[in-house]
């Protein structure tokens, strides 16, 4: 339908999960995308599959925790295809820990990751969109609005992004708009991972989809179909919101 037609797309966190997904759907809807992660090998085998389907796309391999290396992923995805117009920023990592049992360096290694990334990125990236309009999409958590067991840092720092965008969205409308979306229990390697904090760690995976009013856990593909309507002309009257693709975890 090439919905994102003519388009730039930065997709942060973009080689495995959820920004793969939105990724393949975004080069489908006509984008040029800059894909980018630390894992050289999936993100050119995943540039390499959009090319293959007559897609447009280049894998810039960065650090986002590093102001630096946001300042160079933008600088060469601009020299590439020019100002973006569309940023996803969906790097994350878990960080588990409880308040007294998280270390140092997990804290501040997932606060830099979640919170510190988005942060950079914004402040590069707002400038630029500003001169044509654009459509910012944060990848959030319903860990902003429910406690999990030993995920300290992790549910701060989604917290602290839902309020940053709520802030960015007053400061940089009506040019730029932007959204979060808060994915619940989906399908990915995070996910998976996450299962280590819960007493229930044996379990607690199986016992997900049952607890939802869905009844199932969600796919990457739910998200970036989420992500994608954010970032398109389709919500262009929806800023500084949060969009709940959950099953209805928060519901429930």
């Amino acid at each position: 339908m090439e919905k994102l037609k003519g388009k730039v797309a930065i997709i942060t966190g973009a080689t495995q999960g959820m920004g793969r997904a939105t990724a393949e759907l975004f080069a489908s809807e006509g984008a040029r995308v800059v894909v980018n992660g630390r894992n050289s090998t999936a993100g050119e085998d995943l540039v390499q599959m959009i090319r293959q389907k007559g897609g447009e796309a280049l894998f810039i391999r960065a650090d986002v925790r590093e102001y630096d290396e946001n300042q160079r992923l933008m600088e060469t995805a601009v020299d590439a295809y020019g100002n973006p117009d569309i940023l996803v920023l969906n790097a994350g990592i878990l960080g588990l820990g409880s308040i007294t049992g998280v270390s140092f360096e997990t804290w501040k290694n997932t606060l830099d990751t979640n919170l510190n990334a988005v942060f950079y990125m914004l402040r590069l990236g707002l400038p630029l969109m500003k001169e044509k309009g654009g459509s910012v999409v944060v990848t959030g958590s319903v860990a902003t609005h429910k406690g999990f067991p030993n995920h300290a840092a992790y549910c701060a720092s989604k917290g602290a992004v839902h309020s940053l965008v709520r802030q960015a969205a007053v400061d940089y409308g009506p040019e730029v708009r932007i959204n979060v979306v808060q994915p619940g229990p989906v399908d990915t390697e995070l996910y998976r991972s996450s299962a280590v904090a819960f007493p229930n760690s044996d379990t607690i995976l199986d016992e997900v989809p049952g607890s939802l009013p869905l009844k199932r856990t969600g796919t990457p593909a739910d998200v970036a179909n989420a992500i994608l309507f954010l970032a398109s002309e389709d919500s262009s009257w929806i800023t500084g919101s949060v969009l709940a693709i959950d099953g209805g975890a928060t519901a429930g």
